[in-house]
């Protein structure tokens, strides 16, 4: 491998010559060799920007010439359209405030602008974290990349599976089914009362979501080292937040409170309850459709669902309900991510949160595998989902919670009986109720109408 010296305030440094990044990026790439997990692509994205909206406030507000903004821009887009993705290396465990990830990000930027323009043009620090620290920079990626990703991935997602449910319902009213309760029989329920509460979870978690948006379009950039906005000119943190806002076409503004958005990372645990709750609700509908789907023969087997690989290596046609097994993991992964997440932002060391790599590593994790699984469980599951009516007729009339209905006709005493000689003795409701005198068969034939129970 051949390599070029670069230098920083520490001395000079050996870096690949193939690669954009200096001195700081390659000291930390040889200092944080731990794990796989590397900083996330969104974070970087976020970072290309913020750097872009930065250089455009500095020259709006005449700090910055034309043509080194139109440099930084030009290394941004080349970043925004991932053609630099081989040029930010570092992991996740390094230091807790993210500077060498900023400074990772500013010296591309530098290096691959002075390669267009065919000079040194460009410096890290001073032109591409003009008015800036890594203490504002790095939580500004996180709300950058934590905004976009719910709103752009995520609610989309969401919205597929609703609509499916929302076909399922309609294509389902009118068929009635036993409902359950603490995994016991209870009174009955139509299967599209039933799709309407999964629906109904998605709704809410979206409604949840998009009520965090509005804390994570509040940036901290400008607050610089401190949140006192030491170095970054008067005016430049309300500049920047219309720049990023243009660039996203997303409406971001500036944290009213720098040294807030520099320590406390409060609005991402308040967007990753949301996440959590989503989680938690998507758990429920997968563990519903698979227990509705068990059998085929010696389960519930209410519904039928696609069949999409062989289940097991030596039981020769069996079929398992692997999508729901997915989400559930992915459900599990959320929901410890959600302890990282609040964890990390409890670190808040006087000025500075030093916890925020892993907030935003797990964060990111989250919305990414949420997103992804909604759309699998939608694609691969949830839109062949149909009702076994026989199998759902034949519970509901072997439930012998229809006898609730008889309540106001015997009593709940004697409707309990009749249930229980029912159950004992192995015979009807009918049956029972008429051997114990509650009822006659006709007038038992006249209450006992469970398509009204519903």
């Amino acid at each position: 491998m051949e390599f070029r010296i670069e230098h920083d305030s520490m001395g000079e440094v050996q870096v690949p010559a193939d690669r954009y990044w200096g001195a700081q990026t390659q000291r930390s790439f040889e200092n944080f060799k731990i794990g796989i997990e590397k900083i996330p692509m969104e974070i970087i994205r976020a970072f290309a920007i913020l750097k872009k909206a930065a250089a455009m406030a500095n020259n709006r507000l005449g700090k910055l010439d034309e043509k080194r903004l139109d440099l930084i821009s030009q290394a941004c887009d080349e970043i925004l359209a991932g053609k630099l993705d081989g040029h930010f290396p570092l992991a996740v465990w390094q230091t807790g405030s993210g500077t060498q990830s900023n400074m990772n990000v500013n010296e591309v930027i530098a290096n691959r602008g002075n390669e267009i323009a065919g000079e040194k043009l460009l410096h890290p620090n001073d032109h591409s974290n003009m008015s800036q620290s890594s203490n504002d920079t790095f939580p500004t990626a996180m709300h950058i990349a934590a905004a976009v990703s719910i709103e752009d991935q995520l609610l989309p997602s969401i919205d597929l599976l609703i609509g499916t449910f929302d076909r399922l319902m309609k294509e389902n009213e009118g068929i009635i089914k036993t409902g359950r309760t603490h995994l016991q029989d209870a009174t009955p329920i139509t299967f599209s009362q039933e799709i309407s509460g999964w629906k109904n979870m998605l709704e809410k978690s979206k409604e949840m979501l998009v009520m965090s948006l509005s804390g994570l379009r509040e940036l901290a950039l400008g607050g610089t080292a401190v949140g006192t906005g030491l170095n970054a000119p008067k005016g430049f943190d309300v500049e920047v937040a219309k720049a990023v806002s243009e660039l996203t076409g997303k409406d971001f503004k500036t944290a009213a409170n720098k040294f807030h958005s520099l320590t406390s990372k409060d609005e991402l645990v308040f967007a990753h309850g949301a996440l959590k709750g989503l989680a938690a609700n998507m758990m429920k509908i997968a563990n519903d459709v698979r227990w509705l789907a068990s059998g085929p023969r010696c389960g519930l087997g209410e519904i039928l669902i696609p069949e999409n690989e062989p289940g097991s290596s030596i039981m020769p046609g069996k079929v398992n309900p692997t999508q729901c097994e997915s989400v559930t993991m992915v459900a599990v992964q959320v929901m410890a991510n959600d302890v990282a997440v609040g964890m990390a932002a409890s670190q808040g060391n006087f000025e500075l949160n030093v916890f925020m790599p892993v907030c935003i590593y797990n964060f990111l994790q989250s919305v990414r595998l949420l997103s992804d699984s909604l759309v699998s469980f939608n694609n691969n599951c949830a839109v062949g989902i149909k009702a076994n009516k026989e199998k759902m007729d034949e519970n509901l009339h072997r439930s012998l919670m229809l006898v609730t209905c008889l309540n106001p006709h015997i009593g709940y005493e004697n409707a309990a009986k009749t249930a229980k000689k029912a159950y004992k003795e192995n015979i009807s409701l009918k049956e029972a109720c008429v051997a114990l005198g509650f009822l006659t068969a006709e007038k038992f034939d006249e209450v006992f109408k469970p398509e009204q129970m519903v």
